[in-house]
């Protein structure tokens, strides 16, 4: 037999236990002989009656007795054929008698001698355990405590008759009754989980469950798991105990009632579902109808005003149950109006801000004008109403009315007040509801009247973008994008996402995108520009830091892509954020290997900028985080995934933003999600036209010859004269105040681009010349016969551009597009 079987009470360890007081290897031991000599003594023995083993073996055990041997008892040992027990008394080394209790076992020795196997123990050890073995066969055989032994696989190996009624279940208690009985069945889902905890953590757990059967009360079981030790602490299986605690108890019933509806009500922060909740946990446990009606800017996500019984408030309806489908029948819907008759309960509740009770019938004053389909009276002979207010924080929310009519009992006292908690409770959790969904809106409308509500018309690419906020109880988040358009025709494309959610996530994803389109009209170079936000989040981080409100921390991660349409070039440089894909025309969609960049907000390190070219037709996708792990995959699966919505780039980028939602995200998605995507195009090489200018001044005459040709090619005449005055002053401000090389472009684009560059890098500054001066009046002519004008730094130099409308179009540039759907 398996030692892990052996189940009998006598096997425990534990420091209560007052042991077997006939255990070998503790009690005293003495073996007699045929001829009545001690023919072995052990250490107990010595130190239960004072003899060490020198004075007593070979000597007659009649010795140890006081007095006069008895003659029957000598002859009554000689017969002995079995083992018994008896209590004698037997005189101490030290001269004063002591009773023992003695277990005389025969032994056959060689020859067909008969010796004796005599152990002893002190009475009062006895009396102690016989009462131990009493207590545990009362409580394992007559008590109406289960109680299960399992084994490490958590089977059964031993079960009293109490647990089938405990558990519900039957237990063959027939094949277990024995310790080592065969397994019996396998244990409840329930019973499982708790011995599995038990036995990993070797931990003593005490569990309560409540169970509502398809046929009866609910019950409910208090349950004991501990481990089962050997004598070498090694562990043999799991014990649990068993107890059906249901009760009548009215204190009880209400503390299970209440633990429900603490578990049960204020799951999600969704405030329809909140109310359904509260309706769940009242019926049918305390009335046979309930309804529940909050005010009408409750669900408007303002502020509940005060109300007075001489201005009734607007109430809507938000949920109700009953225990009879579709009875009573009520003439409200879901988030319809319903109005309550003055001196109804509903009305002095509401006035009152205290719970009404009181019984109806067809005398009730107020029922006379109320359609009697709200409380059922007519059809269901509801007796009984209860109209509690949904109160939480000083302000009162709504009501909840309750019906009894199939439960013979009216609303008493008790129960008014258990509704009362009951209501209370789940009030806090309606106004938390509330209150979030206020933010929430809040958040969502700052956020989206931060980021751009139509996207620009530009030359160099056609874009497409989504934006899903999150659907979570964490609120919306701080993801953001931007398309700016930069001189020379080229183009920003912007994606970032503040950490973090809520009104500060939204806010500073505001101050972070404005911070991002000023230094982007600088033109600076993509890592340049990172490094610069990077300092901005610095200082709001300790500005945050600082202040006794608000975050504690402010990061962010952002992508920003430059791309010229001209060279067909596109420089990148990122911050924490996934690097954008590029679908290839004939090629696999590719992820670009950029320098990853520390979070913005870290500070001290440094960014750096990839640049790249890409064919005309190509499409460019920067997205947040939230976009590749949405759902429940690895962002591995989420960039696979990725790359299979991008695999055809010359499809319509709508369509391709559709695609990317239908495969990426999931309809409730935890996170924000932003993503922007653009089809590039090359400027041809007939709307672009360079000259390098002579460091000398009879080159600008020749220079605005040239360009008037090249307008007349374009058919700008009409720009000829404005165009020639701009490259006049510009490039003999190159000539007289920079140094060389000097070169001359002009751009047709959706405007006309003049770009003079140099050699310097001195930044020209605009002034107003006194009329005393003969110079200085470059620029602020430039300045107003240009629509634009600024000027960007290059390795080598800078470059002052202008930009001027077309002859053919209006003056405002760049138009609106329409916004994406």
């Amino acid at each position: 037999m398996d030692e892990s079987e052996n189940m009998g009470v006598s096997g425990a360890a534990d420091h209560t236990y007052p042991g077997d007081p006939f255990d070998i290897k503790t009690s005293a031991v003495a073996i007699i002989d045929a001829e009545g000599l001690i023919a072995y003594w052990s250490r107990g023995a010595q130190d239960l009656l004072g003899y060490p083993a020198d004075d007593v073996v070979q000597r007659p055990a009649r010795l140890l007795w006081p007095g006069r041997i008895p003659t029957a008892m000598v002859s009554r040992l000689r017969r002995i054929d079995r083992a018994g027990d008896a209590v004698i008394a037997v005189r101490h080394r030290a001269g004063h008698t002591v009773r023992l209790a003695v277990r005389v076992c025969p032994l056959l020795a060689a020859g067909g001698s008969r010796d004796w196997l005599v152990l002893a123990c002190d009475v009062a050890d006895r009396h102690r355990h016989e009462w131990y073995e009493a207590v545990v066969q009362g409580l394992l055989e007559q008590s109406p405590i289960g109680v299960a032994a399992l084994d490490t696989r958590l089977r059964y190996r031993w079960v009293n008759r109490a647990l089938a009624g405990v558990e519900g279940h039957p237990v063959d208690t027939e094949s277990s009754s024995a310790a080592a009985g065969d397994v019996v069945t396998e244990t409840s889902p329930v019973v499982t989980r708790h011995a599995r905890q038990t036995l990993i953590s070797g931990q003593s757990q005490v569990t309560i469950e409540h169970v509502s059967p398809r046929r009866g009360p609910p019950r409910s079981r208090l349950r004991s798991f501990f481990p089962l030790r050997d004598g070498t602490g090694r562990t043999l299986g799991i014990c649990y105990a068993a107890l059906d605690v249901t009760a009548q108890d009215p204190s009880r019933e209400r503390l299970l009632l209440l633990n429900t509806a603490s578990e049960h009500i204020g799951t999600t922060l969704d405030l329809d579902r909140t109310v359904q909740e509260l309706a769940e946990v009242v019926v049918p446990r305390i009335a046979d109808f309930v309804a529940i009606d909050l005010l009408d800017v409750v669900q408007t996500e303002q502020g509940p005003p005060a109300t007075s019984i001489l201005r009734p408030a607007v109430l809507r309806h938000s949920a109700h149950l009953s225990i009879q489908e579709d009875h009573p029948r009520v003439l409200a819907g879901v988030g319809e109006a319903v109005h309550y008759p003055s001196g109804s309960p509903q009305q002095l509740c509401l006035a009152t801000g205290k719970a009404v009770r009181q019984a109806i019938g067809p005398s009730t004053p107020w029922l006379a004008d109320a359609p009697l389909q709200w409380t059922g009276t007519d059809r269901f002979d509801a007796h009984t109403h209860l109209v509690v207010p949904l109160r939480a924080r000083g302000i009162t929310m709504g009501v909840v009315t309750l019906l009894r009519w199939k439960n013979p009992d009216a609303f008493t006292e008790d129960d008014q007040l258990l509704v009362e908690d009951v209501v209370a409770r789940a009030a806090v959790c309606v106004d938390n509801a509330r209150r979030f969904a206020r933010e929430h809106q809040a958040a969502l409308t700052l956020q989206t009247s931060l980021l751009p509500s139509a996207l620009p018309r530009l030359s160099a690419v056609e874009v497409a973008y989504r934006y899903l906020p999150a659907d979570t109880d964490s609120g919306v988040g701080g993801d953001w994008f931007d398309v700016i358009p930069l001189s020379g025709a080229r183009v920003a494309l912007v994606v970032g996402d503040v950490i973090g959610h809520g009104l500060h996530a939204a806010a500073s994803m505001g101050r972070l995108r404005a911070a991002v389109q000023t230094l982007a009209d600088l033109d600076l170079s993509p890592d340049e520009l990172l490094a610069h936000v990077d300092d901005l989040v610095v200082r709001l981080s300790e500005e945050a830091e600082a202040s006794d409100e608000g975050p504690t921390a402010v990061g962010a991660t952002c992508v920003y892509v430059v791309y010229d349409p001209v060279s067909g070039t596109m420089a990148v440089a990122r911050a924490g954020h996934p690097s954008p894909a590029i679908a290839h025309l004939n090629e696999p969609v590719e992820f670009p290997d950029i320098p990853t960049g520390p979070l913005l907000g870290i500070g001290g390190l440094p960014f750096e900028s990839v640049e790249m070219q890409l064919e005309e037709g190509s499409v460019i996708a920067l997205y947040t985080d939230g976009l590749i792990s949405a759902s429940d995959q690895d962002v591995d699966v989420g960039l696979e995934r990725l790359c299979f919505t991008l695999a055809h780039p010359d499809r319509p980028l709508e369509e391709i933003c559709d695609t990317m939602v239908r495969i990426l995200l999931p309809d409730r998605p935890r996170d924000d999600v932003a993503f922007l995507v653009a089809r590039t195009h090359i400027l041809s090489h007939d709307r672009v036209a360079s000259w390098e200018v002579p460091v000398e001044p009879s080159a600008v005459h020749k220079v605005r010859d040239d360009v008037s040709h090249q307008l007349s090619l374009w058919g700008l005449e009409e720009a000829s004269f404005t165009t020639e005055l701009i490259v006049s002053e510009l490039v003999t401000n190159a000539i007289r105040h920079a140094c060389g090389p000097i070169g001359l472009r002009l751009i047709h684009e959706r405007v006309l681009i003049c770009e003079v560059s140099d050699g310097g890098s001195t930044s020209p500054h605009l002034r107003r010349a006194r009329t005393t001066d003969e110079g200085g009046r470059g620029l602020f002519l430039v300045a107003q016969l240009a629509q634009r004008w600024g000027t960007r730094y290059t390795g080598s130099g800078k470059t002052i551009w202008t930009e001027q409308p077309l002859p053919s179009q209006a003056p405002a540039f760049p138009r609106p597009a329409s916004p994406a759907s």
